[in-house]
């Protein structure tokens, strides 16, 4: 069970993030939308709204804002139809990536993406392209401190996959995406409380990176996470420690 999670990685790219709320909000609110159409207003009985929801609340998102957009989901206000659409493709330094949206237009979005694959030097793939590299996880951080043993007997005992811990001493808690809710909530309850939490589509292998192809691939996941559609950019990227410091 001992490993490199790379939670570092993970809080640059959430570092980042952060500076744009605003944006995130609104793209959590999409989410939350598409969760109530497709499986209902009721979070009990809806997983996808459930891990919405949720994701909204970590994110200091106000209750009844959250309230408002599952009201207006399920046809109690005027609504916008938003659809799923993946895209794949291959950028700097041969680097695979997913990038998962929810549009109105998908003609405008595949336009924004293409543009922004080009503009680095990459390319957009066919559908399959580069999935087949990537499987669906539940993962949970836990920052340095924690008590590891305690945390692996009841991740364990939750029915986790498996728990990493990294050299810097945080842990990370992998799940199946079915288990992931049940996982969350057992670990919650017994006192463990992860810095993230999310599903994430993670590669298989990874294709390590230069400084210079990872400077190119940073600029391109920037530029993409700024699109209104995106939702999450996933990349079988692996920057050097080393790297991830001098790029900031």
């Amino acid at each position: 069970m001992a490993g490199h999670s790379k939670w570092a990685n993970i809080k640059h790219r959430k570092a980042g993030q952060d500076a744009k709320r605003g944006k995130i909000f609104t793209k959590m609110l999409r989410e939350i939308s598409v969760a109530v159409k497709s499986g209902g207003m009721d979070a009990s009985t809806n997983p996808s709204l459930r891990t919405a929801v949720d994701k909204a609340l970590g994110a200091n998102m106000r209750r009844d804002t959250i309230d408002n957009a599952i009201k207006k989901a399920a046809g109690a206000l005027s609504a916008e139809t938003y659809e799923e659409i993946r895209y794949e493709g291959y950028g700097p330094g041969g680097v695979a990536l997913i990038v998962d949206c929810l549009s109105d237009n998908r003609n405008r979005t595949v336009s924004d993406v293409r543009y922004a694959f080009t503009k680095a030097g990459g390319n957009l793939g066919t559908d399959g392209s580069v999935a087949y590299m990537f499987k669906k996880l539940g993962i949970l951080n836990f920052a340095a401190g924690v008590d590891e043993n305690a945390l692996i007997e009841a991740a364990l005992d939750a029915g986790a996959d498996d728990v990493i811990s990294d050299e810097d001493g945080s842990v990370e808690v992998q799940t199946t995406p079915e288990h992931y809710l049940a996982v969350k909530e057992a670990l919650q309850s017994a006192g463990f409380s992860p810095e993230n939490a999310e599903v994430i589509m993670q590669a298989d292998l990874n294709t390590p990176l230069s400084f210079e192809d990872a400077e190119k691939l940073i600029r391109l996941i920037d530029t993409l996470e700024d699109l209104d559609d995106v939702q999450n950019v996933y990349s079988n990227a692996e920057i050097a420690d080393d790297i991830m410091e001098r790029l900031g």
